[in-house]
């Protein structure tokens, strides 16, 4: 682990956004780590921290505009649009879908860097990679704070996380006993 990757993980520890018991994720995997993104975006000097280190890592794309997925992407989208001094917009869900609303369009040709806090298998990302091209725009690039994939999540194009880390996750019906046997927990994204 890197000097960046062992402060990317004190600042998770130090505002209590790595958690961890018996979790269901968003994708309906079961673990015992969640990391609850909510929790560091309550405090604005971690979340510029996290948005600097980001995008020291993205110098190499180019990027006007900002996409992030509500509800986990929203801090720190908006954190990382406003250090690029970019512009900044997010999807929601309607009818369990991701799209744009509230008048939010790109313009042809308009380049996307789309930012998450925490991709475990990529669902969102990559309904926004769809948003984004049937928008007319170019996806640049996934920023996310977590891989929790350890890089197993694969897209279009380049992806860039402060954190790889792997947690074991399991399916409802293959959880082993010792998780079983604690409560479980979904936090929410």
């Amino acid at each position: 682990m890197d000097a960046t990757q062992k402060e990317v993980l004190d600042i998770f520890t130090r505002t209590r956004a790595l958690l961890e018991g018996h979790f269901v994720l968003r994708s309906g995997l079961h673990s015992g780590h969640y990391f609850q993104c909510a929790q560091v975006g309550q405090h604005m000097d971690a979340i510029e921290r996290l948005a600097s280190l980001l995008l020291a890592k993205l110098k190499d794309h180019r990027f006007t505009t900002v996409l992030a997925p509500a509800m986990g992407g929203l801090v720190i989208g908006q954190e990382v649009a406003r250090q690029s001094k970019s512009r900044y917009i997010f999807a929601e869900k309607e009818n369990n879908v991701l799209v744009l609303r509230r008048g939010f369009t790109f313009a042809k040709d308009e380049r996307v860097l789309i930012v998450e806090d925490v991709v475990t298998r990529g669902g969102r990302v990559q309904e926004c990679l769809n948003i984004v091209r049937q928008g007319g725009a170019i996806p640049v690039a996934v920023a996310m704070l977590v891989d929790r994939s350890a890089g197993q999540s694969r897209f279009d194009v380049p992806a860039i996380s402060l954190l790889e880390l792997s947690f074991p996750t399991y399916p409802a019906d293959a959880v082993p006993p010792t998780l079983a046997a604690i409560p479980v927990q979904k936090p929410g994204s």
